[in-house]
């Protein structure tokens, strides 16, 4: 008896997926301003209906696109600092896993910044890239008041500084080591933090004039 042999087609991604996807990479690769609605439903694969059931405007879009990039980053960050075992290493270890994104053959800068470059002020696009910045900012603290510097906040921005420029000349200069470089400045700012921390072995400055006890010195005769 000749056996009946049916082929399933696997489900299609749901249509907010596929529009997200889409956004994603076009977004990324081309900008927000430059990308149209219409290439984005082209590339999804779904109705335009769908789009607008689904986000309500090409600004929802432009926001669930940069949150899934935040997701996306800290995900990734997070997994790749669990390969560094010292406060220290995890704080350098950023800067790490910049080189291992320059290195990507997608790399394009960063995307909040690329979409900020002519958002309106207050909007959608800021917020995101506010949050973004904020969860960055946190990161660097964090890791610094591990590492023992006694002002985390301070180094945090210096670092901060470091990475954004690292971003910049990585995509600007097509300079996919521009991270080691930034690197190298990083441990030298964390090392002068550190050496600004007091000694707790050092014993206690000797107090000056009459003795501790309050009791004044003995005239002489």
């Amino acid at each position: 008896m000749a056996t009946e042999h049916t082929h399933k087609t696997a489900p299609k991604a749901p249509a907010r997926d596929r529009l997200l996807a889409a956004a994603d990479e076009l977004f990324y690769r081309e900008g927000i301003h430059t990308v149209g609605i219409d290439r984005i439903i082209e590339h999804a694969g779904v109705a335009k209906a769908s789009l607008y059931n689904t986000f309500g405007s090409k600004d929802e879009l432009v926001g669930a696109y940069l949150q899934g990039r935040h997701a996306h980053i800290a995900a990734r960050l997070t997994q790749a600092l669990t390969r560094h075992h010292t406060p220290r290493s995890r704080l350098l270890g950023i800067f790490d896993y910049q080189a291992e994104q320059f290195a990507e053959p997608t790399y394009r800068g960063c995307a909040f910044a690329s979409a900020s470059a002519e958002a309106p002020a207050g909007g959608t696009v800021e917020r995101a890239a506010d949050a973004y910045r904020a969860w960055i900012r946190s990161l660097f603290t964090e890791l610094a008041a591990e590492a023992g510097a006694p002002e985390p906040a301070v180094l945090a921005r210096q670092l901060h500084f470091l990475y954004d420029g690292s971003g910049m000349s990585a995509r600007m200069d097509r300079d996919p080591t521009a991270s080691a470089a930034a690197r190298v400045v990083a441990e030298a700012l964390l090392d002068a933090a550190l050496a600004t921390r007091p000694d707790p072995t050092a014993a206690p400055a000797t107090p000056e004039g009459p003795s501790s006890t309050g009791s004044p010195a003995p005239r002489q005769a």
